[in-house]
């Protein structure tokens, strides 16, 4: 008998000794099956992977290695949410948002205008109770960011747990304070970040001090490490999905569907900071202007650039771009960036650059999004970043002497 008339056969045969309703729900349990395991073999050959661990040197490798081993092991983002922009969006609606306590304090800056500090000291902490030489870590939040972030308040737990002390630079007019003179923030003046590490340092001079940004945070925290070198009172810094280069990020959140997403939203945001404060803003800005911007680019052209003094745009974002500042970088440095992300574009990574910095150190995972990196089936707890902060800060304040010797 042919192939063709034994498969007729069996056919016939299927369908006089199994019921139609029984055999449908065969099939489609087999194409269920068929499609799960499809899709397990594509996340685990093409999602799942090591992420790439840049560094130009060999000690900072095996210091990474030996303290820090989340950056080379596998990281798995969740199953059903690993796509770039699904990741960004859902991070701060799916993870927990654990309680902080926060003593707040206002510091002048030079201008005359203040700075809002949210402290959160630990006092319980069982592993360093004496709070003189407590560890402490300065953590600056992103674009439109404040001390109530998720994100800032993973790390904030993650801290708590190893017993040291955190503190949130606000930027101004971002968490409610009052501005007592026209001036907010950017990415490229480090003014204010220069006060609050002084600040923070005179208060605790025997403790050790570290910071980490993340996104925009990120990039002014890497445009001040550039400018001072070791001259700093850091003893290393992380880095989390901060934009190498604004003029790509930019480009990048001006695409249709980025600019639905984010760009629109946090423009918004942004207009929303300033119009509290309108009347004292009217006399140096064209306000009208500045309330009809459609983009972040728009609202940095009538906005943060003249703030600033910057001639145009294009001088402001040059400026910004932290990438240009990474080969002067004084101290360790750890920069966790996504290659799928939208805000920071895989090519804008300056990966040649950190290879020629023995203090700088890049991990690239290739899923995670903008401050995503979502891990776990449920992810409400914990996220690869956070698991990186936490192993970072901690190989940094218990083999201080390691890391400095590098």
């Amino acid at each position: 008998m042919s192939l063709q008339g034994l498969s007729r056969e069996l056919s016939c045969y299927l369908e006089r000794q199994v019921p139609e309703g029984l055999l449908a729900h065969g099939v489609g349990w087999s194409l269920a099956l068929a499609f799960g395991l499809a899709y397990a073999c594509y996340y685990l050959s093409s999602v799942a992977k090591k992420p790439e661990l840049v560094t130009g040197s060999k000690n900072f490798r095996c210091f990474l290695q030996d303290y820090c081993p989340v950056v080379t092991e596998t990281y798995y983002p969740t199953v059903w949410c690993w796509e770039s922009r699904l990741q960004t969006l859902l991070r701060p609606l799916i993870t927990s948002r654990p309680y902080v306590q926060y003593r707040n304090e206002l510091i002048k800056a030079a201008d005359g205008g203040q700075i809002s500090l949210d402290w959160f000291d630990n006092n319980n902490s069982l592993y360093h109770p004496d709070s003189s030489t407590r560890p402490t870590i300065l953590l600056l939040p992103g674009l439109t960011g404040s001390s109530k972030e998720s994100y800032i308040l993973h790390m904030i737990q993650q801290s708590k747990d190893l017993g040291y002390r955190c503190v949130v630079f606000n930027y101004r007019g971002v968490a409610g304070e009052n501005l007592l003179t026209p001036r907010t923030y950017c990415a490229s003046n480090t003014e204010d970040l220069e006060a609050v590490i002084h600040h923070i340092h005179s208060l605790y001079s025997s403790a050790p001090f570290m910071a980490a940004g993340v996104s925009m945070g990120g990039m002014l925290l890497v445009n001040y490490l550039g400018r001072p070198g070791t001259e700093t009172p850091l003893k290393a810094a992380a880095v989390f999905s901060a934009g190498w280069n604004v003029f790509d990020c930019v480009d990048s959140l001006e695409k249709p569907m980025n600019w639905l997403l984010f760009n629109y939203y946090l423009t918004s945001r942004l207009q929303s900071s300033v119009i509290r404060h309108r009347e004292m803003f009217e006399k140096l800005f064209n306000m009208n202007l500045v309330m009809k911007a459609k983009t972040i680019r728009e609202f940095d052209k009538q906005f943060t650039s003249v703030m600033f003094g910057y001639p145009t745009i294009d001088d402001y974002y040059t400026d910004a771009s932290p990438f240009h500042r990474l080969k002067t970088v004084g101290i360790p440095v750890l920069c966790l960036n996504s290659m799928d992300d939208v805000f920071s574009p895989n090519h804008a990574i300056p990966v040649e650059m950190a290879k020629q910095n023995p203090n700088v150190a890049l991990v690239l995972t290739s899923c995670g999004g903008h401050i995503g990196f979502l891990e776990g089936l449920w992810p409400r707890k914990c996220t690869y970043m956070d698991r990186v902060f936490k192993q970072f800060v901690q190989a940094v304040f218990e083999h201080e002497s390691k890391i400095l010797n590098m």
